[in-house]
This record gives C-alpha cells, sequence and structure tokens, in this order.
C-alpha cells in the first residue's frame, strides 16, 4: 500500500475491497436475531465516545485505512488463542468450547450473555465459531468489559498489542459515528468520507460501502456489522485461510 492515499484513492479502494469480499460475511438471520447484542453495543459506544478523554486519531478515513496493516498485525495472536480451544481442530468453536474459553479467559458472562455472542457471530449458522467470527467475538466482549466500571480483569483476553487493536478499532467505529448514536447510517458515512478532503466523495462510493457493512439492511450499521466488514477488509486470513471452506 502507498505511504498515503488522496481521498478518492481511499475511497476506490475501499469499494475494490467492499466488491472482493461482497457478501461473504452477510448476515442470513433475521434482524431480530441480533436486537439484544446490537442495543447493547450501542449503549456502550456511546458511553464510551462520552467518556473519551482526548481527541480522536482519525482526521478521514484515509486515516483508517492506512492503520489496515497494523491492524492486521495486531490480531495475529487471536490465531494462537482460537487453536488452543479449537479443541477438536476442525476449524470452528462450538458454544461447548466457547465456554471452555471464556472460563479460562476469566470471564465471567451469564449463559444468555454467550448465547448472544456465540449465534450473532455464528454468521453462517453452522454452530461453530470460526476464526474471522472469533475475531469479532473477542473484540465485543473487549468492548462491553473492558470499558466498564467494574474491577473485571480485561487483561486475560490477550497482549497488550491485541487490546491496543482493539481499541484502534472502537477509535475507527467511533470516528465514523459522527452523531454519537452508537451506530452509522448514511450520512455519518458521507461525512466521514469527506471530512478533512477537498474533493468530495461520490454518492454511489458512499451507498456502495455502506450497504457492504449494512447486513440486514435496516439502514443502520452496528459495530458487530462494522466489525464483520472491518475484518474482511484488513485481509484476516488472507494469508492463512482456515481448514473449514467458508459457504
Amino acid at each position: 500500500m502507498k505511504d498515503s492515499l488522496g481521498q478518492s484513492e481511499a475511497c476506490l479502494y475501499l469499494k475494490s475491497l467492499s466488491d472482493k469480499v461482497g457478501g461473504m460475511l452477510c448476515c442470513r438471520s433475521p434482524p431480530n436475531k441480533y436486537k439484544r447484542l446490537d442495543t447493547k453495543l450501542e449503549r456502550k459506544m456511546m458511553e464510551v465516545k462520552k467518556n473519551a478523554s482526548r481527541e480522536s486519531n482519525f482526521t478521514s478515513v484515509n486515516g483508517i485505512i492506512m492503520r489496515f496493516p497494523q491492524i492486521k498485525e495486531g490480531l495475529t495472536d487471536v490465531r494462537s488463542v482460537f487453536e488452543h480451544y479449537d479443541e477438536d481442530s476442525n476449524g470452528t468453536i462450538d458454544r461447548e468450547e466457547l465456554e471452555k474459553c471464556l472460563e479460562n479467559l476469566k470471564l465471567q458472562l451469564a449463559e444468555k450473555e454467550i448465547d448472544d455472542l456465540f449465534y450473532s457471530c455464528d454468521v453462517d449458522g453452522s454452530a461453530g465459531i470460526q476464526f474471522k467470527e472469533f475475531v469479532v467475538l473477542l473484540c465485543l466482549i473487549y468492548l462491553l468489559m473492558a470499558h466498564s466500571n467494574t474491577s473485571q480483569t480485561t487483561s486475560k483476553i490477550g497482549s497488550l498489542q491485541l487490546q491496543a487493536t482493539f481499541d484502534t478499532i472502537i477509535e475507527a467505529f467511533l470516528f465514523l459515528d459522527k452523531n454519537g448514536d452508537g451506530k452509522l447510517n448514511k450520512k455519518d458515512m458521507a461525512k466521514a468520507l469527506n471530512e478533512d478532503s477537498k474533493e468530495k466523495s461520490p454518492a454511489r462510493i458512499t451507498r456502495t460501502l455502506f450497504k457492504e457493512m449494512d447486513c440486514d439492511r435496516n439502514g443502520k450499521v452496528s459495530f458487530r456489522e462494522f466489525l464483520f466488514s472491518l475484518i474482511s477488509w484488513v485481509g484476516i486470513d488472507s494469508d492463512h485461510e482456515n481448514p473449514v471452506t467458508e459457504s
């Protein structure tokens, strides 16, 4: 990737990524399957944005794109965690294996919370969490627990590099969430794409990117949906594919 990208180049770059990944990680289940978790994520994002103690490190979408290699590198150690808890080495973590994983990480979640996370991240309905889905799941847990006011230990979720990477991803979403309501809409995307630029992004680019992220086509993008798109855009697994082929 070039050291710097113009705003139009950045938009075209994202569009090409969108075309490549298509609906690969698009949600295939009714929207109400995700409603409870997404509502909780919205509240948490609003809380984090309200309590932010400094200005965002991001001033443009281009700045987010330039972090893609860093984000990909920061997520590499998730692979060893995934393989450790994939006890039968079938390329997926089932509900029982996930519960063991959370117990060993000392993450105390209610059964309902575990169910919400498991079924919301199992986007293909395979009754198992594949690697990319596991990355999303860990980031969701990190958001919900690391930014709480409890004494819950979060260092167990991974290395300091991984936690810093999750913080970068959360900050990217908050930059895009211009009205601070914990979710993205087309107006948010248009404003973010044109921020810090003299060149206005074509409306079709905004529509294409938003459609890619808006899996359930409800006119808004939750942090969960944003994560699935971002994981594909940064190229997670492009060099090391799971033994199980995605449908």
